[in-house]
């Protein structure tokens, strides 16, 4: 049953209910399995038979717990099938490696996830495929990098860390004219914040780990993909053993039916932090998509229909001991990576430069990232008034 006609809030909640997977259950439940068996021939061949339309076949292949998520995360972002793998990073090599080969070439974004930019340079190079990073501003000027051999062109936007916002439509437009696939780290967005494959994308790429798990304790990545390139993901996906827990993706699922609340809270306390740092005599300018001041923030505007809790921003001045002031010692932001759960978490962010091929990053102007979590925005702008008391206390002394 297809649920495109109804509203989001619905559809988030109804998608992946299908009672073949739940059973008449509210949640689909566990089934754990490595081998499935069968009574006779006759159902053996048809499990073989029907094995990619959801027919358990064997535990790598899934079980309606898996199935019920496919379907679901699918339907949200409007693709034809989805593949899912034990993380986000998972998620990206999983779908590279299904379409790039030896002596292909790869146009990466220049502002991409570190771990992806580690994929590109250790091990495909290995394989002999060619990346070339860009800018993510770049729009038509892609043109002039796409080589015979070009298979690929992969998005992240907005871009980790620095969060530039890319023109979407124009760059798979022009991927197409020449017969590349088009990749996008769309886990900012989660599946329903963008329309990724009304915007030329062919992958749509989640970290689920993030808000679609929203609760910090599950990893998990997704891929999903249209019809033209379905078949290749899932089955080269297969192939490379990619399978994820059934336990994990019960948590996946059940985290999905409060993706719609979570993210329109985290918008809201998100903007009103942001806001309150707008002000704030110390900030040099917001890297959040949502303010004039993000690189893209036009097309922002255009593709997306509602924000998250993560943004960064740039100070005016400052070092590694005032910055280290100011993250050390929080009371409601906790240090650390990912992001994506109930919690609010800070990183002050160096070493932007060295991560940059194709564009240059001022390294004289510190860049601390923020992921505003569920908390009341009020204490946590309280947490960050005594940040800057302790931040502006270094930079006095040291002055």
């Amino acid at each position: 049953m297809s649920h495109q006609q109804d509203k989001l809030a619905t559809q988030i909640v109804s998608v992946g209910r299908e009672k073949k997977y739940s059973k008449g259950i509210i949640n689909p439940p566990v089934y754990r399995a490595s081998t499935v068996v069968f009574d006779t021939m006759d159902d053996m061949r048809f499990a073989i038979k029907n094995k990619t339309n959801g027919e358990m076949f064997y535990g790598r292949r899934g079980t309606p717990t898996h199935f019920s998520f496919q379907q679901a995360i699918s339907e949200l972002e409007g693709g034809a099938g989805t593949a899912l793998y034990p993380s986000g990073a998972g998620a990206i090599s999983g779908a590279l490696l299904s379409f790039l080969k030896s002596g292909d070439h790869l146009l990466m974004v220049d502002s991409a996830y570190e771990p992806t930019r580690d994929l590109c340079n250790k091990l495909l190079a290995g394989f002999g495929i060619e990346t070339t990073y860009y800018d993510p501003l770049i729009g038509e000027g892609i043109k002039e990098l796409i080589k015979p051999n070009t298979k690929v062109l992969f998005l992240e936007s907005p871009g980790s860390i620095t969060m530039e916002i890319q023109d979407v439509p124009t760059l798979s437009r022009i991927a197409h004219e020449h017969d590349m696939v088009v990749m996008l780290d769309n886990t900012w967005a989660s599946p329903i914040n963008s329309r990724p494959f009304e915007m030329g994308v062919d992958i749509s790429i989640q970290a689920a780990t993030k808000y679609i798990v929203g609760h910090s304790d599950v990893m998990m990545g997704t891929a999903t993909a249209n019809e033209a390139h379905w078949e290749q993901l899932r089955e080269n996906s297969y192939i490379m053993g990619q399978t994820t827990s059934p336990d994990d993706v019960y948590l996946a699922a059940r985290g999905l039916r409060t993706l719609g609340v979570r993210m329109a809270q985290h918008d809201k306390n998100a903007l009103k932090v942001a806001n309150w740092l707008a002000s704030r005599p110390e900030v040099d300018h917001l890297r959040h998509p949502a303010f004039e001041t993000c690189p893209g923030h036009e097309f922002y505007q255009r593709d997306f229909s509602g924000g998250n809790g993560l943004f960064s921003f740039v100070l005016k001045q400052g070092n590694l001991a005032s910055v280290t002031a100011f993250v050390e010692n929080m009371r409601h932001f906790k240090m650390g990576f990912s992001w994506g759960g109930y919690e609010s978490l800070i990183l002050g962010v160096f070493g932007i430069d060295r991560l940059r091929t194709a564009t240059k990053w001022d390294t004289s102007k510190p860049l601390i990232r923020l992921h505003i979590g569920l908390e009341d925005p009020d204490d946590l702008i309280a947490d960050l008034t005594a940040a800057f008391e302790r931040f502006n206390e270094v930079i006095e002394n040291n002055s």
